[in-house]
């Protein structure tokens, strides 16, 4: 990304920058924080509404935030000289106030950025200044955590930065405790707070540090409750993507995305999430960039690639690395397959049409009518004694789905035949019949392997028009983790083959697993709705019924008989 940070060019023309830059994919960026740059300079330019910006407001703040050193590393005691990502997330924050009131737009901000971006520091610069420079009388700021550990990473660097500015400090009264910082003229008071805090505090800011980690809302409803009598508070919460996505954290970020994505309508909260979008390898540089908006500051470069490297050959390390540092919710469930791997068995050569003479398994796997659907071709021979498979995936989703912008790696697909649309807002289940029709008259289809739970109909009117078996496979650890081991196994052997179609190993990539509790089964799950698996569920189910096949019973194809 080209630099803006020429004294001469104002905060607000900086932000202004780093947005259009974003849009013109000088740097590679997720659709989170395109949406969260968009957001901006739509406001810029709204006149008929509450808000206006005054750029002022995020000149006194950024100014402030460049007056304080550094705490550790190479850059220790020089100043805070803000990136341009940060110049964008303060000017958003404190630009943006009421026409009449002047007060501040935004109550609440929520930042999701990967370890090591300097979101800690940054935090700690913005609670200095509200807590002092804010002309809150009697300001109060808290620091929460559920651990003392955690509770001290914001308010460590900003006692560290005050400690840095001894000149600021004998002239504002600020004075400078193990475990607070305090301004006796306005009794201001900054300091950590553990677990839900004490009754009776009035909190001007909130600094949730590392939410991921809140099991319950406790602590942050405790401090929203408290900040009813402030004017412009603001609840600023801090964190990575985390394991736990039943909790209130995760929660929070799917109010962001809905916002980003244009389906909320909450103006006092500002959003942003730095990660890699799930369509993006997450072994690629791109992966890196996306999420990293500090890579080459706070964050090396170097040092990120050589954790990539080690997660690519330790797969036991993928969820962690992917968790930290590109922003993906990994559950209790693990990373499954090893993608680099996995794609080493793509082969653009492959063509059903090759596979005449071959026993095949139908499987599909149906979601609500509005959502991804996928059906399988899966093709075994036997090659010296050991069972290959050959895999061809179709997918079909609603037009309307495709045509909605945050879906754009749905219109690439569709363009390149990868993925059929059907008319409307809802599937068209006559398209997939009609397909499977066509592949039982053409190829020696064995039985049609699917889950009853939305393709129970669209079975039945298969077998009814072709004659072809069908079976049920229930999603249940019984009948596919003894597929899933079997299709692992075959990946690392070399014995799993696919045309390389880019949607199948975007589903693949999204699988996580989890132990039963009797801990020898597995069970695919995702990390979230939006990571779509469907493909990836048709490949286990034709893989539990073709792992029995005989390849020497050449079963011929069924007559269909159309209606």
């Amino acid at each position: 990304m080209t630099p803006c940070s020429s004294s001469t060019v104002s905060f607000t023309d900086r932000a202004i920058h780093y947005c259009r830059s974003i849009f013109a994919k000088e740097h590679p960026a997720s659709r989170y924080t395109i949406g969260a740059c968009q957001r901006f300079l739509d406001d810029l330019e709204r006149t008929d509404w509450r808000w206006i910006y005054d750029p002022a407001r995020a000149h006194k703040v950024c100014s402030f935030i460049q007056l304080c050193p550094h705490e550790k590393g190479a850059k220790q005691s020089t100043p805070f000289l803000l990136e341009d990502f940060q110049v964008f997330i303060v000017c958003s924050i404190f630009g943006f106030v009421d026409r009449d009131t002047q007060l501040r737009r935004f109550r609440e901000a929520v930042l999701l950025i990967p370890r090591k971006n300097g979101k800690s520091p940054l935090a700690a610069a913005i609670a200095l200044y509200m807590t002092f420079f804010d002309g809150e009388k009697g300001a109060e700021t808290y620091c929460g955590a559920l651990t003392e550990q955690q509770a001290f990473e914001v308010f460590r660097p900003a006692k560290a930065m005050l400690e840095g500015m001894p000149a600021l400090c004998k002239r504002y009264g600020i004075e400078i405790n193990a475990k607070s910082l305090v301004q006796p003229t306005s009794r201001s008071r900054m300091m950590p707070v553990i677990g839900t805090g004490r009754d009776g505090s009035m909190p001007h800011l909130f600094v949730g540090d590392e939410a991921h980690q809140w099991r319950d809302a406790s602590l942050y409803d405790a401090q929203s409750t408290g900040m009813v009598g402030r004017k412009q508070p603001l609840k600023l919460i801090i964190t990575t993507a985390g394991e736990t996505i039943s909790g209130p954290a995760h929660s929070k970020q799917r109010e962001v995305e809905a916002l980003l994505d244009g389906k909320g309508d909450n103006e006092r909260l500002f959003g942003v999430i730095y990660t890699a979008d799930p369509e993006i390898p997450w072994t690629s540089r791109e992966a890196l960039l996306s999420a990293n908006p500090n890579i080459g500051v706070s964050v090396s470069e170097e040092s990120l690639i050589e954790a990539q490297a080690e997660a690519i050959r330790n797969s036991a390390k993928q969820g962690t690395f992917r968790c930290k540092h590109l922003n993906h919710w990994i559950t209790a469930s693990s990373a499954w397959m090893n993608m680099e791997f996995f794609r080493k068995c793509a082969d653009s050569a492959l063509s059903p049409d090759a596979f005449l003479d071959d026993p095949c398994i139908l499987s599909s796997d149906l979601a609500s009518k509005i959502d991804l659907c996928a059906l399988c071709k899966l093709f075994r021979r036997d090659i010296e004694g050991k069972p290959h498979y050959y895999a061809f995936v179709q997918c079909y989703v609603p037009e309307s789905r495709v045509n909605d912008p945050a879906n754009q790696h749905f219109q690439k697909w569709c363009a390149d035949g990868l993925l059929t649309s059907t008319p409307g807002s809802s599937i068209d289940y006559a398209t997939l019949e009609r397909d499977t029709l066509a592949d039982i008259a053409k190829f020696k289809v064995s039985l049609l392997a699917y889950d009853e739970r939305y393709a129970d109909q669209f079975s039945q009117r298969v077998a009814e028009q072709s004659g072809i078996d069908r079976v049920i496979i229930p999603p249940s650890p019984r009948e596919l983790s003894p597929a899933m081991k079997e299709l692992e196994s075959a990946v690392y052997d070399g014995r799993f083959h696919y045309d390389g179609n880019p949607l199948l190993e975007w589903a693949m990539g999204n699988v996580l697993t989890h132990e039963t509790v009797a801990g020898n089964l597995t069970m695919p799950d995702k990390p979230a709705p939006e990571a779509k698996i469907d493909p990836a569920i048709a490949i286990f189910l034709a893989m539990n019924r073709a792992m029995l096949l005989d390849p020497a019973d050449k079963t011929s194809a069924f007559e269909p008989f159309f209606l």
